[in-house]
């Protein structure tokens, strides 16, 4: 072993020896011999889910049938769902409702926004949004008739100083999808308000990783999955925030029956239910919504600070690690060093991305990739540990050492 990798050896033992939030671990079934750090694409199945379900299954849906629908909460299960996920965004309770997906949710919340603010003809988001992101705005600006700006954050402030009075909405996240850059959402949602213009925000790749203040920061819409950080299972619903100064003038634009003022009374006309309800559209999918309020009690009595204390330990590791194994072997650090500009992934550039990650996973690494060549190596400080980081790195480091990886290989499926 060399002095570097010895050094390494230490540093992780020691600090897996000082984790506080080691005990959480056991709130997530995790498969032996894996490890996992693709929790910022899909979170594991915590302990609570399987039990949570069997219930929901064979009692609620079983035996009580549709009575669960009094019985069991399950009507109201969209709005305490959301202010679970409320309490991790910096929400207080009645602004956050559960349901539908990210691309529902944030076609809602752009449409809202931008019907706040009429006369105004601008709508900013990120040209490296995740994609749907930037596909819904296209597609609320084509209904409403506005023009698309794609200013990176870094940018906004200037783009602002020229052109702020005629921009409606920005939409942005603080982290970058792809490399894991953190941006300043109070600096960026506040340059958005002096400017007279509402901030949407997609926290998908933060909600759960680290702490958010909706609220303080006066964020006026904020949308989210429920299956990445949050852990809440394949296709987990998603949730929108609205802040509740705009709860009288929310217009959504799919008025469904759940978010009548009266959804039994089967009126002729729609009229909005008070508050975020008017938000719901559908019937929500109760078995994956109670799969999420019960992955959601992985929280309980966590402290999102001290989530993102270990987490940026566990990223500075990983990323020392890169420079002192990898970096010699043309791997390429993309994510920022600064603390203070990084989420809760690590991206590293190779040309054969695609094939390294196929090999990691042979060897029992799971993580993901985007194209063309950035691998994403995900920690979650509630099961990650600074071990599972130096184990990634050395089998990275031994596959490029031996080449040994198909460094085009066939398609598996669609997902990469």
């Amino acid at each position: 072993m060399t002095t570097a990798s010895t050094a390494l050896d230490e540093r992780a033992a020691r600090s897996d020896a000082d984790d506080e939030l080691a005990p959480l671990a056991e709130r997530f079934l995790l498969p032996a011999d894996v490890v996992y750090l693709d929790g910022n694409s899909l979170g594991p199945l915590p302990a609570a889910v399987p039990a949570a379900l069997a219930d929901l299954v064979t009692r609620q849906w079983g035996t009580d049938l549709i009575g669960s629908w009094n019985a069991n909460g399950w009507w109201e299960a969209p709005l305490r769902v959301g202010d679970g996920i409320g309490r991790l965004i910096g929400a207080a309770p009645g602004r956050t409702v559960a349901g539908d997906s990210t691309s529902v949710q944030l076609f809602t919340a752009l449409s809202a926004a931008t019907a706040l603010r009429p006369g105004r003809r601008l709508l900013v988001t990120d040209p490296g949004h995740f994609p749907t992101d930037r596909y819904l705005a296209e597609a609320v600006a084509r209904r409403q008739d506005l023009e698309v700006r794609r200013i990176p954050p870094p940018g906004l402030e200037e783009f602002l100083a020229a052109e702020g009075g005629r921009v409606v909405a920005v939409s942005y996240s603080p982290v970058d999808f792809r490399t894991g850059e953190l941006y300043d959402m109070a600096a960026l949602t506040e340059a958005t308000h002096r400017a007279g213009a509402l901030a949407v925000w997609d926290l998908c790749h933060a909600a759960g990783a680290m702490p958010l203040h909706l609220d303080a920061l006066d964020v006026d819409f904020a949308v989210g999955c429920g299956y990445k950080f949050l852990n809440g299972g394949p296709g987990a619903p998603a949730y929108l925030y609205a802040a509740d100064r705009h709860h009288t003038r929310l217009e959504t634009p799919l008025t469904g029956w759940n978010g009548h003022a009266n959804p039994f009374g089967m009126d002729r006309e729609y009229t909005p239910a008070p508050g975020i309800a008017r938000a719901r559209i559908g019937t929500p999918p109760i078995l994956s919504l109670l799969a999420l309020e019960a992955a959601l009690t992985a929280f309980d009595g966590v402290d999102l600070a001290r989530v993102r204390a270990k987490s940026l330990s566990l990223t500075a590791f990983f990323l020392d690690c890169a420079s002192e194994l990898l970096a010699p072997l043309g791997v390429e650090a993309v994510t920022p060093f600064d603390p203070a500009r990084r989420g809760s992934h690590v991206a590293l550039r190779h040309p054969h991305a695609h094939g390294l990650t196929r090999a990691l996973a042979q060897r029992g690494v799971i993580i993901d990739m985007r194209a063309p060549d950035l691998l994403r190596f995900g920690v979650n400080a509630l099961y990650t540990t600074h071990r599972d980081l130096l184990t990634a790195a050395h089998r990275l480091r031994d596959i490029l050492r031996a080449a040994a990886y198909d460094p085009t290989p066939p398609p598996t499926g669609p997902v990469t």
